[in-house]
Protein backbone atom coordinates (compact mmCIF):
# COMPACT_ATOMS: atom_id res chain seq x y z
CA UNK A 1 0.00 0.00 0.00
CA UNK A 2 1.21 3.46 -0.84
CA UNK A 3 2.46 5.07 2.44
CA UNK A 4 0.72 8.29 1.55
CA UNK A 5 -2.62 6.51 1.06
CA UNK A 6 -2.07 4.60 4.33
CA UNK A 7 -1.57 7.86 6.24
CA UNK A 8 -4.69 9.36 4.71
CA UNK A 9 -6.75 6.33 5.77
CA UNK A 10 -5.44 6.56 9.35
CA UNK A 11 -6.24 10.27 9.51
CA UNK A 12 -9.72 9.60 8.15
CA UNK A 13 -10.37 7.12 10.98
CA UNK A 14 -8.72 9.04 13.81
CA UNK A 15 -9.77 12.62 13.04
CA UNK A 16 -13.47 12.29 13.98
CA UNK A 17 -12.62 10.73 17.31
CA UNK A 18 -9.93 13.32 17.98
CA UNK A 19 -12.41 16.11 17.34
CA UNK A 20 -14.94 14.55 19.72
CA UNK A 21 -12.28 14.02 22.39
CA UNK A 22 -11.14 17.62 22.02
CA UNK A 23 -14.70 18.86 22.35
CA UNK A 24 -15.34 16.92 25.55
CA UNK A 25 -11.92 17.79 26.96
CA UNK A 26 -13.05 21.42 26.89
CA UNK A 27 -15.96 20.58 29.23
CA UNK A 28 -15.05 20.76 32.90
CA UNK A 29 -17.08 19.46 35.77
CA UNK A 30 -18.37 22.71 37.19
CA UNK A 31 -20.88 23.83 39.72
CA UNK A 32 -22.08 27.29 38.72
CA UNK A 33 -23.70 27.85 42.08
CA UNK A 34 -20.54 29.66 43.07
CA UNK A 35 -20.05 33.39 42.64
CA UNK A 36 -17.81 33.00 39.59
CA UNK A 37 -18.99 33.49 36.03
CA UNK A 38 -22.31 35.09 36.88
CA UNK A 39 -22.44 37.06 33.62
CA UNK A 40 -22.59 33.93 31.50
CA UNK A 41 -25.36 32.05 33.24
CA UNK A 42 -28.74 32.28 34.86
CA UNK A 43 -28.89 35.01 37.49
CA UNK A 44 -31.35 34.97 40.37
CA UNK A 45 -32.30 38.52 41.31
CA UNK A 46 -33.83 39.37 44.69
CA UNK A 47 -33.40 43.10 44.22
CA UNK A 48 -36.02 45.59 43.10
CA UNK A 49 -35.15 44.88 39.49
CA UNK A 50 -38.16 44.32 37.26
CA UNK A 51 -36.55 41.15 35.90
CA UNK A 52 -36.50 37.95 37.92
CA UNK A 53 -34.24 36.00 35.59
CA UNK A 54 -31.47 37.64 33.58
CA UNK A 55 -30.06 35.08 31.21
CA UNK A 56 -27.05 35.13 28.93
CA UNK A 57 -27.26 32.06 26.73
CA UNK A 58 -23.82 32.47 25.16
CA UNK A 59 -22.48 29.34 26.84
CA UNK A 60 -25.55 27.25 25.99
CA UNK A 61 -25.70 28.37 22.39
CA UNK A 62 -21.93 28.17 21.98
CA UNK A 63 -21.83 24.60 23.23
CA UNK A 64 -24.77 23.58 21.03
CA UNK A 65 -23.19 25.28 18.02
CA UNK A 66 -19.83 23.55 18.56
CA UNK A 67 -21.52 20.17 18.83
CA UNK A 68 -23.49 20.86 15.65
CA UNK A 69 -20.40 22.07 13.75
CA UNK A 70 -18.35 19.02 14.69
CA UNK A 71 -21.18 16.66 13.80
CA UNK A 72 -21.61 18.33 10.43
CA UNK A 73 -17.89 18.33 9.74
CA UNK A 74 -17.12 14.73 10.55
CA UNK A 75 -20.61 13.48 9.62
CA UNK A 76 -20.80 10.75 12.20
CA UNK A 77 -23.30 9.76 14.83
CA UNK A 78 -22.17 9.51 18.44
CA UNK A 79 -23.90 8.51 21.66
CA UNK A 80 -25.05 11.37 23.87
CA UNK A 81 -25.03 10.87 27.63
CA UNK A 82 -28.18 11.26 29.67
CA UNK A 83 -26.54 14.11 31.55
CA UNK A 84 -25.87 15.96 28.30
CA UNK A 85 -29.52 15.55 27.33
CA UNK A 86 -30.62 16.87 30.72
CA UNK A 87 -28.33 19.88 30.47
CA UNK A 88 -29.48 20.57 26.92
CA UNK A 89 -33.08 20.50 28.13
CA UNK A 90 -32.26 22.93 30.94
CA UNK A 91 -30.53 25.21 28.45
CA UNK A 92 -33.70 25.16 26.36
CA UNK A 93 -35.77 25.98 29.44
CA UNK A 94 -33.54 28.93 30.23
CA UNK A 95 -34.04 30.23 26.71
CA UNK A 96 -37.81 29.80 26.84
CA UNK A 97 -37.98 31.58 30.20
CA UNK A 98 -35.95 34.47 28.86
CA UNK A 99 -37.85 34.81 25.60
CA UNK A 100 -41.30 33.96 26.95
CA UNK A 101 -41.66 36.79 29.44
CA UNK A 102 -43.53 39.16 27.16
CA UNK A 103 -46.93 40.72 27.70
CA UNK A 104 -48.92 38.18 25.73
CA UNK A 105 -52.35 37.20 27.04
CA UNK A 106 -52.39 33.80 28.72
CA UNK A 107 -55.43 31.69 29.48
CA UNK A 108 -54.88 29.41 32.46
CA UNK A 109 -57.84 27.84 34.26
CA UNK A 110 -56.05 27.88 37.63
CA UNK A 111 -54.01 31.04 37.99
CA UNK A 112 -51.88 33.50 36.03
CA UNK A 113 -49.49 35.55 38.21
CA UNK A 114 -49.97 39.30 37.88
CA UNK A 115 -49.46 42.50 39.81
CA UNK A 116 -46.77 44.24 41.79
CA UNK A 117 -46.40 41.47 44.39
CA UNK A 118 -44.15 39.70 41.85
CA UNK A 119 -40.81 41.03 40.68
CA UNK A 120 -41.73 39.86 37.19
CA UNK A 121 -45.03 37.94 36.96
CA UNK A 122 -44.61 36.85 33.34
CA UNK A 123 -41.13 35.47 33.90
CA UNK A 124 -42.25 33.68 37.04
CA UNK A 125 -45.17 32.17 35.13
CA UNK A 126 -42.93 30.90 32.31
CA UNK A 127 -40.47 29.46 34.77
CA UNK A 128 -43.26 27.77 36.72
CA UNK A 129 -44.72 26.22 33.53
CA UNK A 130 -41.27 24.95 32.54
CA UNK A 131 -40.92 23.39 35.98
CA UNK A 132 -44.28 21.65 35.64
CA UNK A 133 -43.35 20.35 32.20
CA UNK A 134 -39.73 19.34 32.73
CA UNK A 135 -38.73 18.84 36.36
CA UNK A 136 -37.90 15.30 37.48
CA UNK A 137 -36.61 14.47 40.95
CA UNK A 138 -35.09 11.21 42.07
CA UNK A 139 -35.66 10.35 45.74
CA UNK A 140 -33.01 8.02 47.11
CA UNK A 141 -34.69 4.89 48.45
CA UNK A 142 -31.95 4.04 50.95
CA UNK A 143 -32.67 4.58 54.63
CA UNK A 144 -35.55 3.46 56.82
CA UNK A 145 -38.17 5.44 58.72
CA UNK A 146 -38.41 7.13 61.10
CA UNK A 147 -35.05 8.87 60.56
CA UNK A 148 -35.35 8.77 56.77
CA UNK A 149 -38.35 9.13 54.45
CA UNK A 150 -40.60 10.23 57.29
CA UNK A 151 -41.09 13.02 59.82
CA UNK A 152 -43.90 14.44 61.95
CA UNK A 153 -46.37 16.60 60.05
CA UNK A 154 -47.63 18.50 63.06
CA UNK A 155 -46.20 21.22 65.29
CA UNK A 156 -44.21 24.24 64.15
CA UNK A 157 -41.68 21.94 62.42
CA UNK A 158 -44.37 20.08 60.50
CA UNK A 159 -43.33 21.46 57.09
CA UNK A 160 -40.41 19.05 57.12
CA UNK A 161 -42.65 16.00 57.36
CA UNK A 162 -45.26 17.45 55.01
CA UNK A 163 -42.67 18.05 52.28
CA UNK A 164 -41.00 14.65 52.70
CA UNK A 165 -44.35 12.87 52.50
CA UNK A 166 -45.50 14.96 49.53
CA UNK A 167 -42.22 14.28 47.74
CA UNK A 168 -42.65 10.53 48.13
CA UNK A 169 -45.87 10.60 46.09
CA UNK A 170 -45.18 13.65 43.92
CA UNK A 171 -45.73 13.59 40.18
CA UNK A 172 -42.30 15.23 39.90
CA UNK A 173 -40.69 12.08 41.24
CA UNK A 174 -38.95 9.78 38.80
CA UNK A 175 -37.86 6.22 39.50
CA UNK A 176 -35.12 6.50 36.87
CA UNK A 177 -32.11 8.45 38.21
CA UNK A 178 -30.76 8.82 34.65
CA UNK A 179 -33.67 11.16 33.89
CA UNK A 180 -33.42 13.22 37.07
CA UNK A 181 -32.59 16.92 37.20
CA UNK A 182 -32.39 16.79 40.98
CA UNK A 183 -31.72 14.21 43.69
CA UNK A 184 -33.48 14.45 47.05
CA UNK A 185 -31.80 13.30 50.24
CA UNK A 186 -34.81 12.24 52.39
CA UNK A 187 -33.11 12.96 55.72
CA UNK A 188 -35.36 14.18 58.53
CA UNK A 189 -33.49 16.46 60.93
CA UNK A 190 -36.53 16.49 63.23
CA UNK A 191 -36.36 12.69 63.46
CA UNK A 192 -32.57 12.66 63.91
CA UNK A 193 -32.94 15.04 66.85
CA UNK A 194 -35.75 12.95 68.32
CA UNK A 195 -34.32 9.46 67.85
CA UNK A 196 -30.54 9.96 67.77
CA UNK A 197 -29.75 12.95 69.97
CA UNK A 198 -28.93 12.03 73.59
CA UNK A 199 -30.04 14.98 75.69
CA UNK A 200 -27.99 13.93 78.69
CA UNK A 201 -24.71 14.21 76.78
CA UNK A 202 -25.66 17.27 74.69
CA UNK A 203 -23.28 16.01 71.99
CA UNK A 204 -23.79 16.71 68.27
CA UNK A 205 -21.53 13.90 67.07
CA UNK A 206 -24.15 11.12 66.82
CA UNK A 207 -26.54 13.32 64.83
CA UNK A 208 -23.82 14.51 62.48
CA UNK A 209 -22.45 11.00 62.00
CA UNK A 210 -25.95 9.80 61.04
CA UNK A 211 -26.04 12.36 58.22
CA UNK A 212 -22.44 11.60 57.21
CA UNK A 213 -23.06 7.85 57.06
CA UNK A 214 -26.15 8.33 54.90
CA UNK A 215 -24.39 10.51 52.33
CA UNK A 216 -21.40 8.13 52.29
CA UNK A 217 -23.78 5.25 51.57
CA UNK A 218 -25.35 7.22 48.71
CA UNK A 219 -21.94 8.13 47.31
CA UNK A 220 -20.72 4.53 47.43
CA UNK A 221 -23.88 3.00 45.98
CA UNK A 222 -24.71 5.58 43.29
CA UNK A 223 -22.54 7.59 40.95
CA UNK A 224 -24.61 10.77 40.91
CA UNK A 225 -23.31 12.39 44.09
CA UNK A 226 -19.68 12.13 42.99
CA UNK A 227 -20.51 13.08 39.41
CA UNK A 228 -21.73 16.54 40.41
CA UNK A 229 -20.01 16.82 43.81
CA UNK A 230 -23.51 17.14 45.26
CA UNK A 231 -24.47 20.19 43.17
CA UNK A 232 -27.71 18.66 41.83
CA UNK A 233 -28.71 17.26 45.24
CA UNK A 234 -30.88 18.88 47.87
CA UNK A 235 -32.02 18.39 51.44
CA UNK A 236 -34.80 20.07 53.39
CA UNK A 237 -35.05 20.81 57.11
CA UNK A 238 -37.31 22.90 59.27
CA UNK A 239 -35.57 22.12 62.56
CA UNK A 240 -33.29 24.92 63.77
CA UNK A 241 -30.37 22.48 63.84
CA UNK A 242 -30.58 21.64 60.14
CA UNK A 243 -27.91 24.16 59.06
CA UNK A 244 -25.46 23.00 61.75
CA UNK A 245 -25.91 19.29 61.03
CA UNK A 246 -25.40 19.96 57.31
CA UNK A 247 -21.93 21.38 58.05
CA UNK A 248 -20.81 17.87 58.98
CA UNK A 249 -20.72 17.08 55.24
CA UNK A 250 -18.46 19.73 53.67
CA UNK A 251 -19.45 18.97 50.07
CA UNK A 252 -23.16 19.18 50.93
CA UNK A 253 -22.62 22.39 52.87
CA UNK A 254 -20.63 23.95 50.03
CA UNK A 255 -22.30 22.65 46.88
CA UNK A 256 -25.77 21.21 47.52
CA UNK A 257 -29.09 23.04 47.70
CA UNK A 258 -30.19 23.30 51.32
CA UNK A 259 -33.83 24.24 51.92
CA UNK A 260 -34.21 25.59 55.46
CA UNK A 261 -36.79 27.27 57.64
CA UNK A 262 -33.88 28.64 59.65
CA UNK A 263 -32.60 30.76 56.75
CA UNK A 264 -30.05 32.96 58.51
CA UNK A 265 -27.46 34.59 56.25
CA UNK A 266 -25.19 35.29 59.23
CA UNK A 267 -24.95 31.53 59.81
CA UNK A 268 -23.89 30.48 56.32
CA UNK A 269 -27.19 30.54 54.42
CA UNK A 270 -26.25 31.24 50.79
CA UNK A 271 -28.86 33.30 48.93
CA UNK A 272 -27.82 32.08 45.47
CA UNK A 273 -27.73 28.39 46.32
CA UNK A 274 -29.88 27.72 49.39
CA UNK A 275 -33.67 27.98 49.65
CA UNK A 276 -35.69 29.64 52.41
CA UNK A 277 -38.92 27.85 53.26
CA UNK A 278 -41.71 29.14 55.53
CA UNK A 279 -42.30 27.72 58.97
CA UNK A 280 -45.99 26.83 59.20
CA UNK A 281 -47.91 25.67 62.24
CA UNK A 282 -51.08 23.67 61.59
CA UNK A 283 -52.76 22.99 64.96
CA UNK A 284 -55.05 20.32 63.51
CA UNK A 285 -52.82 19.09 60.71
CA UNK A 286 -54.66 21.13 58.05
CA UNK A 287 -55.44 24.78 57.30
CA UNK A 288 -59.07 24.32 58.32
CA UNK A 289 -60.21 27.37 60.27
CA UNK A 290 -56.97 29.27 59.62
CA UNK A 291 -57.66 31.01 56.31
CA UNK A 292 -59.45 34.32 56.03
CA UNK A 293 -60.40 37.23 58.26
CA UNK A 294 -62.49 40.40 58.39
CA UNK A 295 -62.06 43.38 56.08
CA UNK A 296 -59.62 46.17 57.02
CA UNK A 297 -62.46 48.40 58.28
CA UNK A 298 -63.36 45.85 60.97
CA UNK A 299 -59.84 45.49 62.39
CA UNK A 300 -59.68 47.53 65.61
CA UNK A 301 -56.18 46.64 66.87
CA UNK A 302 -53.32 48.60 65.30
CA UNK A 303 -50.56 46.10 66.04
CA UNK A 304 -50.57 42.78 67.89
CA UNK A 305 -48.00 40.46 69.44
CA UNK A 306 -48.21 37.80 72.12
CA UNK A 307 -45.33 35.53 73.02
CA UNK A 308 -42.57 34.70 75.45
CA UNK A 309 -39.13 36.29 75.67
CA UNK A 310 -37.18 34.03 73.30
CA UNK A 311 -34.08 35.86 72.15
CA UNK A 312 -32.91 39.46 72.39
CA UNK A 313 -35.31 40.89 69.76
CA UNK A 314 -38.39 39.89 71.71
CA UNK A 315 -36.77 41.15 74.88
CA UNK A 316 -36.27 44.59 73.34
CA UNK A 317 -39.82 44.55 71.94
CA UNK A 318 -41.43 43.70 75.27
CA UNK A 319 -39.25 46.11 77.23
CA UNK A 320 -40.60 48.99 75.14
CA UNK A 321 -44.19 47.95 74.47
CA UNK A 322 -45.43 45.28 76.85
CA UNK A 323 -48.92 46.09 78.14
CA UNK A 324 -48.85 49.65 76.73
CA UNK A 325 -52.37 49.53 75.37
CA UNK A 326 -52.41 52.90 73.63
CA UNK A 327 -53.80 53.73 70.20
CA UNK A 328 -54.53 50.10 69.44
CA UNK A 329 -51.13 48.71 70.48
CA UNK A 330 -51.51 45.22 71.98
CA UNK A 331 -48.14 43.69 72.79
CA UNK A 332 -47.76 41.29 75.69
CA UNK A 333 -46.18 38.01 76.70
CA UNK A 334 -49.35 36.10 77.42
CA UNK A 335 -52.97 36.73 76.56
CA UNK A 336 -55.52 37.14 79.36
CA UNK A 337 -57.52 34.05 80.15
CA UNK A 338 -60.38 33.56 77.75
CA UNK A 339 -58.79 35.37 74.79
CA UNK A 340 -57.92 33.40 71.66
CA UNK A 341 -54.66 34.11 69.84
CA UNK A 342 -56.09 33.72 66.35
CA UNK A 343 -59.04 35.96 67.20
CA UNK A 344 -56.58 38.72 68.07
CA UNK A 345 -54.73 38.23 64.79
CA UNK A 346 -58.00 38.61 62.87
CA UNK A 347 -58.80 41.83 64.73
CA UNK A 348 -55.41 43.37 63.99
CA UNK A 349 -54.14 45.50 61.14
CA UNK A 350 -50.48 44.64 61.71
CA UNK A 351 -48.98 41.56 63.37
CA UNK A 352 -45.45 41.48 64.81
CA UNK A 353 -43.36 38.60 63.47
CA UNK A 354 -40.22 38.80 65.59
CA UNK A 355 -37.35 36.33 65.67
CA UNK A 356 -37.11 34.04 68.66
CA UNK A 357 -33.97 32.13 69.43
CA UNK A 358 -33.71 31.64 65.66
CA UNK A 359 -35.02 33.67 62.71
CA UNK A 360 -37.83 31.29 61.70
CA UNK A 361 -41.33 31.74 63.10
CA UNK A 362 -44.82 30.56 62.08
CA UNK A 363 -46.27 34.02 62.94
CA UNK A 364 -45.43 35.35 59.50
CA UNK A 365 -47.59 32.80 57.69
CA UNK A 366 -50.31 32.98 60.34
CA UNK A 367 -50.60 36.72 59.65
CA UNK A 368 -50.88 36.13 55.89
CA UNK A 369 -53.44 33.37 56.43
CA UNK A 370 -55.71 35.68 58.46
CA UNK A 371 -55.33 38.93 56.55
CA UNK A 372 -52.99 40.73 58.97
CA UNK A 373 -50.02 42.62 57.50
CA UNK A 374 -46.78 40.99 58.77
CA UNK A 375 -44.31 43.31 60.53
CA UNK A 376 -40.96 41.53 60.32
CA UNK A 377 -38.40 42.27 63.00
CA UNK A 378 -35.59 39.89 62.11
CA UNK A 379 -31.86 40.21 61.57
CA UNK A 380 -30.19 38.40 58.63
CA UNK A 381 -33.39 36.65 57.55
CA UNK A 382 -33.75 35.41 53.98
CA UNK A 383 -37.45 35.64 53.17
CA UNK A 384 -39.15 32.66 51.49
CA UNK A 385 -39.67 32.83 47.71
CA UNK A 386 -37.85 36.17 47.57
CA UNK A 387 -36.71 35.39 44.01
CA UNK A 388 -40.34 35.71 42.93
CA UNK A 389 -42.19 37.78 45.55
CA UNK A 390 -41.58 41.44 46.37
CA UNK A 391 -42.12 41.37 50.12
CA UNK A 392 -42.22 45.18 50.31
CA UNK A 393 -45.64 45.03 48.69
CA UNK A 394 -47.33 43.00 51.46
CA UNK A 395 -45.18 43.28 54.61
CA UNK A 396 -43.26 45.80 56.71
CA UNK A 397 -39.62 45.48 57.76
CA UNK A 398 -38.56 47.16 60.98
CA UNK A 399 -35.02 47.11 62.33
CA UNK A 400 -34.30 46.32 65.96
CA UNK A 401 -33.12 49.90 66.48
CA UNK A 402 -36.53 51.15 65.32
CA UNK A 403 -38.53 49.14 67.86
CA UNK A 404 -39.01 52.25 70.09
CA UNK A 405 -40.56 53.98 67.04
CA UNK A 406 -42.87 51.07 66.20
CA UNK A 407 -46.15 52.89 66.79
CA UNK A 408 -45.15 56.07 64.98
CA UNK A 409 -43.90 54.06 61.99
CA UNK A 410 -47.18 52.17 61.66
CA UNK A 411 -49.31 55.26 62.33
CA UNK A 412 -47.37 56.98 59.55
CA UNK A 413 -48.63 54.49 56.96
CA UNK A 414 -51.66 55.97 55.22
CA UNK A 415 -54.93 54.07 55.12
CA UNK A 416 -54.58 53.73 51.37
CA UNK A 417 -51.11 52.20 51.74
CA UNK A 418 -52.31 49.85 54.47
CA UNK A 419 -55.25 48.60 52.39
CA UNK A 420 -52.89 47.95 49.48
CA UNK A 421 -50.52 45.97 51.73
CA UNK A 422 -53.42 44.01 53.21
CA UNK A 423 -54.96 43.13 49.86
CA UNK A 424 -51.59 42.11 48.44
CA UNK A 425 -51.09 39.83 51.43
CA UNK A 426 -54.41 38.15 50.71
CA UNK A 427 -53.28 37.76 47.10
CA UNK A 428 -49.99 36.02 47.89
CA UNK A 429 -51.59 33.82 50.56
CA UNK A 430 -52.09 31.00 48.03
CA UNK A 431 -48.31 30.55 47.82
CA UNK A 432 -48.09 29.73 51.54
CA UNK A 433 -51.09 27.44 51.85
CA UNK A 434 -50.55 23.77 52.69
CA UNK A 435 -52.85 21.58 50.60
CA UNK A 436 -53.30 17.87 51.12
CA UNK A 437 -52.68 16.74 48.42
CA UNK A 438 -50.68 19.67 46.98
CA UNK A 439 -52.23 22.04 44.44
CA UNK A 440 -50.62 24.28 41.84
CA UNK A 441 -48.85 27.36 43.18
CA UNK A 442 -49.20 26.30 46.82
CA UNK A 443 -46.34 26.15 49.32
CA UNK A 444 -45.13 22.71 48.18
CA UNK A 445 -44.89 23.84 44.58
CA UNK A 446 -43.31 27.18 45.54
CA UNK A 447 -40.60 25.35 47.46
CA UNK A 448 -39.99 23.14 44.43
CA UNK A 449 -39.91 26.20 42.19
CA UNK A 450 -37.23 27.81 44.36
CA UNK A 451 -35.19 24.60 44.12
CA UNK A 452 -35.85 24.44 40.35
CA UNK A 453 -34.41 27.96 39.98
CA UNK A 454 -31.21 26.90 41.74
CA UNK A 455 -30.91 23.90 39.44
CA UNK A 456 -31.33 26.16 36.43
CA UNK A 457 -28.50 28.19 37.90
CA UNK A 458 -26.17 25.17 37.89
CA UNK A 459 -24.52 23.48 34.93
CA UNK A 460 -23.02 20.04 35.38
CA UNK A 461 -20.75 18.26 32.89
CA UNK A 462 -19.49 14.73 32.71
CA UNK A 463 -16.09 14.37 34.44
Amino acid sequence: MNPKNWKNRVLTIILPFALIFGLFASFKVSNHSSSEGLSSRLILSSSSSSSLLVIDEANDQGTISRISDVNREIKIKRSVSNLELIEAGLAKSRGLIKNGGGNQTIDDPDYVPSGSVYWNPNTFYRSYLEMEKELKIYVYEEGDPPVFHDAPCDGILGMEGIFINDMEISRFRTRDPEKAHLFFLPISIVSIVHFVFVRETRLWSDMKNTAIDYVNLIAEKHRYWNRSLGADHFMLACHDWGPEISTAIPILHKNSIRAFCNANTSEGFNLTRDVSIPEIYLPHGTTEGLLGGPSPSKRTILVFFSGGIHGYIRQVLLEHWENKTEDGVKIQQYLPKGQNYYDQVRKSKYCICASGWEVASPRMVEALYMGCVPVLIKDHYAKPFNDVLDWRKFSIDIGVNDIPNLKSILMGISRRQYIRLQRNGVKVRKHFVVNLPPKRYDVFHMILHSIWLRRLNTRIHEP
